[in-house]
């Protein structure tokens, strides 16, 4: 945990609140902040240049999460150029240029280290519209959550390694990683959105989590609802949570209302609960929208091509501070 930003006011969004990047006042422009972000993650594929296209879209989502528009990024490379070739940077690269292109986002730079594991990401910088500012902090009960990306990319991930993912559970998941939240998020506005989060490492609960504690609110979660990718299930039944994954839920496990607690709910519901936990790589935006419009929201992005669905809902504290979460 990073201590609270010293010496500035103009540090809109800091690390207080676990919200996604951090956002700044420009000095002079009281209507417009900058948006700043930084990620790095380990390969899950073996293709370089798909692997490069998912790092970015990780990366440009938290820019998105705060209702930004992404400008500028670099890159940050954590290489072993003793165990592989040049060639597989210059791929890695490729793709991860290809995605922000996508977004008319240049790539200007960057910083490499020699390193053991492979490492890649962005640092990014955009901006946002002061009255366009999602964070943490915006939600209120009564409103309906939507999720734009089925969840399971940890679970695949963790058989694309011990190559026991299909094909079809390979692309699909691959597709869903590489595809930009940049769509979901213009969704979100034309509904109403509030508050948003990038779903990620600590998973949809943990980052809803952190949703309830800036805004003081609880949430009901629906099991049933959650869309997953093809053979998340049965993969997670097989016993292919990532370790990550088993971390989250266990960290979560406080939180949850009794219905939800870890070993009070068996079968189909137990995986689909720890598939709630599940580590994300280049997950959806969790959104929080008016509870009237969260169905015309999911139907446009499933037109879109989004897995979308609506998930559950934010309730009034029952402690003064929230954060419980209630799964049905």
């Amino acid at each position: 945990m990073l201590p609270p930003a010293q010496g500035s006011d103009a540090v809109i969004v800091g690390s207080d609140l676990s919200d996604d990047a951090a956002v700044v006042r420009l000095p002079g422009d009281d209507r417009r902040y900058l948006v700043l972000t930084t990620d790095t993650i380990a390969p899950l594929v073996d293709e370089p240049e798909i692997f490069g296209r998912i790092a970015a879209a990780n990366a440009l989502s938290d820019v998105y999460a705060m209702g930004g528009r992404p400008l500028y990024a670099l890159n940050l490379v954590f290489f072993p150029d003793k165990a592989l070739p040049l060639t597989v940077l210059q791929a890695i690269m490729r793709g991860a240029s290809a995605a922000c292109a996508e977004v008319g986002v240049p790539i200007v730079g960057g910083h490499s280290v020699r390193n053991d594991d492979l490492l890649f990401g962005l640092a990014v910088t955009g901006e946002v519209a002061a009255d366009g500012l999602l964070s943490n902090r915006g939600a209120s009960a009564g409103e309906a959550l939507v999720l734009s990306k089925a969840l399971g990319t940890g679970v695949i991930g963790t058989a694309i390694k011990k190559d026991l993912a299909s094909e079809q559970q390979m692309r699909v998941a691959i597709d869903s990683m590489c595809r930009l939240n940049r769509e979901a998020l213009e969704i979100g506005r034309r509904y109403g959105i509030t508050a948003a989060t990038d779903v990620t490492g600590f998973g949809l609960l943990g980052h809803l989590r952190n949703i309830l504690r800036g805004s003081a609110l609880d949430a009901v979660v629906e099991l049933s609802a959650l869309p997953l990718l093809p053979g998340a299930l049965e993969l997670a039944a097989d016993g292919h949570m990532p370790g990550g994954s088993k971390a989250n839920l266990e960290t979560i496990a406080p939180a949850l209302r009794p219905s939800g607690v870890v070993g009070t709910v068996t079968g189909e519901a137990e995986l689909r609960l720890q598939l709630a936990a599940d580590a994300q790589t280049s997950g959806g935006l969790l959104m929080s929208l008016p509870a009237e419009g969260a169905d015309a929201a999911v139907s446009e992005l499933q037109g879109s091509g989004h897995a979308a669905a609506r998930v559950g809902a934010l309730m009034p504290p029952a402690a003064p501070d929230g954060g419980a979460i209630t799964t049905a």
